[in-house]
């Protein structure tokens, strides 16, 4: 959950002293994320200069340090890159409160049932924890954050996995029962108001058209098993917006149809199919694309809403790009991104990948954590999108996702999915795109 915070600690409580407000701006080392996150930051300073009441400290989360888990981290005011803040109307927020005092605020989220990504916490009754909206912002006061920092030095956490940020800072910060809960502030927003300090654009950015669809190779894994079952799914839902699409198994068969990679099944892990994959994307065998997306045959995905997303990123740089989990941060672990949403990789890095010689301990490994562990050691970031998503659209707060336009779902457990792909997928006038 929380990662080389007591190695930036003392940076960070030392900001108080020098401006009452510290903002961290949670960017990312990708050029496109980076670029954002310095354009708010000048947004921010402008207005400071406007008010002239002194320069509030404005921390890019990415020049933090080079190590790739500082995303982790507990900030004091936390932002998204894409959250504009009304510097004055912030400042008159956080003066109701208290400075001596420990302040935890924020946008409140809860789970409307208990939910699988965060391990089925308050399952007698998920809505009565609340847990802060990163698109809205959200704060700690100085006070509460001195006290995170001296129990981190002295407690170990309790789970190896960062899987979702947001409810295990809250989890964390209210130590079951002994640190505050998530006081709801309304003027931190994600929609706009005349009341609002911060606000939220989008996650899916207009960056200029879409790219082509001849530009994104799409992998699904299959096997034998669920050619009847999962794969009429595909067929029946987002297949026909893909221009260049495979379906890999562990048999071929004519009526899908389906390629083996000569890789066994495996009940667990993938990767040794996902890195045949790999491979088989940079051979001459298949027309030279940008960007190879590497799907489960249970994922839901929107490729026109990728496509549009894939126009603000480089595909000459090495981008891995997905919903972003960790393992073992604390331990100078690493990021990886998660197969079930989806993992898109631009052809530059599955190059980088494959002539570095980092690969599989076995065939049935789990492909997604061993690509993290290696595009770590290579140094390339792996870019967070919170469109893309492991699970079914009820295992996250309607209120959350219903402002995203999502890119992916993950699972076909007790749904139907053919309806979430119309409900939370399918745009109503899809744009003929080539």
């Amino acid at each position: 959950m929380v990662t080389a915070y007591c190695r930036f600690l003392p940076f960070l409580l030392l900001f108080p002293y020098l401006s009452p407000l510290v903002i961290v701006i949670q960017s990312q080392r990708n050029s496109y994320h980076a670029r954002r996150g310095g354009q708010r930051k000048v947004e921010i300073l402008q207005q400071a200069a406007t008010l002239g009441q002194g320069v509030p400290v404005i921390i890019l989360l990415h020049e933090l340090s080079e190590y790739e888990g500082v995303w982790s981290i507990l900030p004091m005011i936390n932002k998204s890159e894409e959250t504009t803040v009304t510097l004055a109307a912030v400042l008159q927020v956080l003066s109701r409160y208290q400075v001596q005092e420990e302040w935890f605020l924020g946008r409140r989220l809860h789970d409307n049932e208990a939910s699988i990504i965060h391990h089925y916490a308050f399952s007698e009754d998920p809505i009565s924890f609340g847990y802060p909206d990163p698109a809205a912002g959200w704060a700690l006061s100085a006070p509460l954050l001195q006290r995170l920092a001296e129990r981190l030095q002295h407690e170990n956490l309790k789970s190896d996995f960062t899987i979702d940020l947001k409810h295990e800072i809250a989890l964390y910060i209210w130590e079951e029962g002994n640190g505050p809960k998530l006081t709801a502030v309304p003027e931190f927003c994600t929609e706009q108001r005349d009341d609002c300090a911060t606000t939220f654009t989008t996650y899916l950015p207009n960056c200029g058209d879409p790219v082509l669809k001849k530009d994104v190779f799409v992998a699904v894994k299959t096997c034998r098993k669920f050619h009847s079952e999962r794969v009429p799914v595909v067929k029946a839902t987002w297949e026909k917006d893909a221009g260049l699409l495979e379906y890999y198994s562990d048999v071929p068969d004519a009526s899908i149809p389906t390629i083996s990679l000569g890789v066994p099944n495996t009940e667990r892990g993938h990767c040794g199919k996902t890195f045949a994959i790999l491979r088989r994307f940079l051979s001459q065998t298949l027309p030279k694309a940008d960007w190879l997306l590497i799907v489960d045959d249970d994922t839901l995905i929107s490729l026109p809403r990728l496509r549009r997303l894939l126009r603000c990123y480089d595909p000459t740089e090495a981008v891995i790009l997905g919903e972003r989990y960790g393992y073992g941060l604390v331990q100078k672990g690493y990021s990886y991104s998660t197969g079930g949403a989806g993992m898109v990789l631009s052809r530059t890095a599955v190059s980088r990948l494959l002539s570095s010689g980092c690969s599989c301990y076995s065939d049935d490994a789990p492909d997604d954590m061993v690509l993290g562990r290696c595009f770590t050691a290579l140094r390339v970031p792996i870019t967070h999108s919170p469109l893309f998503h492991q699970a079914r659209p009820n295992d996250y707060p309607e209120t959350l996702i219903s402002m995203h336009q999502a890119i992916s779902f993950h699972k076909h457990w007790n749904i139907n999915p053919v309806a979430v792909y119309r409900d939370w997928l399918q745009d109503a006038q899809p744009r003929d795109e080539l």
